[in-house]
């Protein structure tokens, strides 16, 4: 799935502490286009919980791009979540066979930027979720801004 459907190329491999890690990557080289795999056919499968990982995500350029994957994953046959408005970004969400979720995201449109805040005051919600602030506020743990 790497290699065919996300254009990941096969870069090396390296040992350790005894295990085998895959090195891909897309893009220009450097960390930030890299994926380390370690394959463990020794371990059973687990149902995600404590010390799992709920989803690994991408980026994607913008939109137009993200309507290219919906179609390319879709038509590569793979049940998904279509394109999602989440506000500050847009994403598609997909598994492959062995359950991993995957997400690709754009960077924006981002956080608002256009107000004036207190530091450490404000609390940015979506529009869909204003009529609850004075609830969501209530559940909030204040920050210790001074370390």
């Amino acid at each position: 799935m790497l290699t065919k459907l996300l254009g990941f190329k096969r870069a090396g491999a390296y040992e350790e502490n005894e295990k085998l890690l895959t090195v891909y990557h897309t893009g220009e080289r450097g960390m930030d286009t890299e994926i380390h795999l370690e394959s463990r056919p020794d371990l059973e499968s687990q149902n995600l919980g404590a010390g799992g990982i709920h989803h690994v995500a991408f980026r994607v350029k913008d939109d137009a791009e993200m309507l290219e994957w919906v179609e390319r994953i879709s038509d590569a046959g793979y049940t998904n979540s279509g394109f999602i408005d989440r506000y500050y970004f847009h994403s598609l969400y997909f598994r492959e066979s062995n359950g991993i979720l995957f997400e690709l995201a754009t960077d924006g449109p981002g956080f608002q930027t256009d107000f004036e805040v207190e530091r450490g005051t404000y609390v940015e919600l979506p529009p869909k979720f204003e009529s609850r602030r004075a609830e969501i506020e209530a559940h909030l743990t204040p920050l210790d801004t001074d370390k």
